[in-house]
């Protein structure tokens, strides 16, 4: 092998490094947020939620992604919303704005884990846990 050759082939090496390594980390896990309202209406709870996570050692385009989803009042939006979060393929859906945001995360998927407040009974709306040991 030439001495060109070869510091050609060692260059070339060095700089397709970085763009492996960069394509072999994994994506980070996404959190659905879908509100029957707006970002303004929920502010003070999803205030509340990102602080627990951050908490928790979450950080938003740090360790988790989140996606929000808001209906501003229509809820007729939600289905198509909540529809749009499962197609993301999201980790978990976190819902705020009472029941209709948390029925429609539960008509859109039965796999990924919904995490609601609902002041009704969840039970009777047919929100039971799917976890083992729960």
């Amino acid at each position: 092998m030439k001495r060109r050759e070869f510091i050609c082939l060692i260059g070339g090496s060095a700089v397709a490094w970085p763009i492996t390594a960069l394509a072999q980390q994994p994506a980070l896990p996404v959190i659905g947020v879908l509100s029957s309202q707006s970002a303004a209406a929920v502010a003070r709870p999803l205030a509340e939620f990102q602080r627990s996570l951050s908490e928790l050692g979450y950080d938003d385009r740090k360790t988790i992604g989140i996606e929000y989803r808001w209906a501003d009042g229509h809820y007729d939006r939600l289905e198509n919303l909540a529809n749009d979060l499962v197609h993301r393929r999201v980790a978990t859906i976190a819902t705020f704005g009472g029941d209709p945001p948390a029925l429609a995360a539960k008509a859109a998927t039965s796999t990924i884990p919904i995490v609601f407040v609902v002041g009704s009974d969840p039970v009777k709306f047919g929100f039971q846990s799917q976890s083992a040991g729960w």
